[in-house]
């Protein structure tokens, strides 16, 4: 092998490992910032509002801060008094949620709505003999 072929693979060798050490540095600077946000966003508490309208409510159940973002506690009013409202602390990727229950011969009507920071982020409505279900958003800081 001739010396300028030895060179010039000493030079391509030595510039592909620096140029991987230099590639790594960087991916592993852009996974050090995106854990940080992680963190930020699992520690960070938020706002919402829960609204409740409609008639022959029985329950409703929502998400009221506690437990942990996979598996919050849900807490519950019985037969409340509506129109319904309750501004709740929760954090990080916890999702919001307001589930009412509905169950009457005469018909149910139930409108759920959730609002952050003056904006509804999830709204819905059903009506009938029994209605189930209700908002359930993404947590807005998680965005």
């Amino acid at each position: 092998m001739n010396r300028i072929t030895r060179i010039t693979r000493i030079t391509v060798t030595t510039l592909a490992v620096t140029g991987l050490a230099l590639g790594l540095g960087a991916c592993s600077e852009a996974a050090d910032e995106a854990a940080k946000q992680v963190d930020k966003a699992v520690n960070e508490k938020y706002e919402v509002t829960y609204e409740v309208t409609g008639k022959n409510v029985d329950s409703i159940g929502f998400h009221g801060g506690e437990g942990d973002g996979m598996e919050p506690k849900i807490e519950t009013v019985e037969k409340p008094t509506l129109p319904w409202k309750k501004t709740v602390t929760l954090r990080g990727i916890m999702p919001p949620a307001v589930m009412p229950a509905a169950a009457d011969l005469t018909g149910a009507e139930v409108t759920c709505k959730i609002t952050y920071k003056g904006e509804v982020i999830k709204e819905e409505s059903a009506e009938g003999l029994a209605t189930a279900g209700g908002c359930v958003a993404v947590s807005p800081i998680a965005d």
